[in-house]
């Protein structure tokens, strides 16, 4: 099983910054990707951001260059920082850890709890 507990969210103006961290314990060699989703009050939970443990980057076409994910060697945290950030950005943002089974086919998924960003003025 992983951990997964988040960290940095809070309330920021339109055009500020923020910088989420996702500390990660447990079975985290099981994990072969993990990222960051968000979701807004009426809203499917959608992805912001995510990374392989072989470092493959993808990003949300709503990011548009605003934002960066990293990780350490170990994934033992993964972060997001987010900057030029919009009202629209309210949500809460998720941690999660996707292990990889093809033999037998099986996918688990871990979740954090949650850290709520609000952007207003």
């Amino acid at each position: 099983q992983v951990q997964l507990v988040e960290s940095g969210g809070g309330l920021v103006q339109p055009g500020g910054s923020l910088r989420l961290s996702c500390a990660a314990s447990g079975s985290i060699n099981s994990s072969n990707y993990m990222g960051w989703y968000r979701q807004a009050p009426g809203e499917q939970r959608e992805l912001v951001a995510g990374i392989t443990r072989g470092g493959v980057i993808n990003y949300a076409d709503f990011v548009n260059g605003r934002f960066t994910i990293s990780t350490d060697n170990a994934k033992s945290t993964v972060d997001l920082q987010m900057n030029k950030l919009k009202p629209e950005d309210t949500a809460v943002y998720y941690c999660n850890s996707k292990s990889i089974s093809i033999t037998p086919l099986d996918v688990v998924d871990y979740w954090g709890k949650g850290t709520l960003v609000t952007v207003s003025s």
